[in-house]
């Protein structure tokens, strides 16, 4: 057994503490092949209670002072987190994305870059959508809602209270080298991906709706993107790592 599985069977321990989650949609994330997972963020406990229920190991991007300290230090690998510096642009980050993707693994990010204060949706950063736009691969928008009922931003106490935990169909762009393209793309992608979300994290809406309905694709057959190409494959012990 790996630490983070290990560490995710006694952290599934503490969320069925912590909450009462519905988890819906598991088979619209990739059964093999790198994608990457788009949450929201009401709560300190959204990457724990996404992990947990994520099918498949996920390496997400995490703030890098939570790498401070010599027990932090130690188990923030161990849980596949990626130390990224808040509000700039980390070019060593999105080459270590790059290589985990190429490694067939997927990534989770949050593109709010924080915590919410009031449960909201907030703006996105945009240099996480581009990323997204450069990558190529499949895009899993994941809500969570209701874990600001539980452990606010602002509060030091937990409630136990309901979550919905939701994995939409995935959104597939086209991976695009050129910056120019990048950011021609960039408004509607930023829409598409604000609007998933949206429906994924509001009560009323889901309430309404029941089970989500599709956006983009999440076809295997679609075109790898230009970076990956020629890259080993995770089975080959020429394949890079991070």
């Amino acid at each position: 057994m790996t630490w983070y599985e290990f560490f995710r069977r006694v952290l599934a321990l503490f969320v069925r503490m912590a909450t009462r989650t519905e988890v819906v949609g598991r088979d619209r994330v990739p059964r093999e092949g790198p994608f990457i997972l788009v949450a929201n963020h009401q709560s300190i406990l959204d990457p724990i209670i996404v992990q947990v229920h994520c099918p498949r190991p996920l390496h997400t991007l995490t703030k890098s002072t939570q790498f401070n300290g010599a027990f932090f230090g130690w188990l923030m690998p161990r849980l596949n987190a990626i130390p990224t510096r808040r509000y700039r642009v980390d070019p060593q980050v999105i080459r270590v994305v790059l290589r985990r993707l190429a490694g067939g693994e997927g990534v989770g990010v949050y593109p709010e870059g924080e915590r919410s204060w009031d449960a909201r949706l907030q703006p996105f950063r945009r240099g996480t959508v581009r990323l997204l736009l450069k990558a190529g691969v499949p895009v899993v928008p994941c809500g969570v809602v209701g874990s600001y009922d539980v452990w606010p931003r602002w509060s030091r106490t937990v409630r136990r209270r309901r979550v919905r935990l939701e994995f939409g169909e995935a959104i597939r762009w086209p991976a695009m080298d050129d910056r120019a393209q990048r950011e021609a793309q960039l408004p509607d992608a930023m829409e598409t991906l604000r609007t998933r979300l949206t429906e994924l994290s509001d009560w009323t809406f889901l309430e309404k709706a029941g089970a989500t309905g599709g956006v983009g694709s999440s076809d295997p057959a679609s075109q790898e993107p230009p970076w990956l190409r020629g890259v080993p494959s995770p089975g080959d012990d020429s394949a890079g790592s991070s």
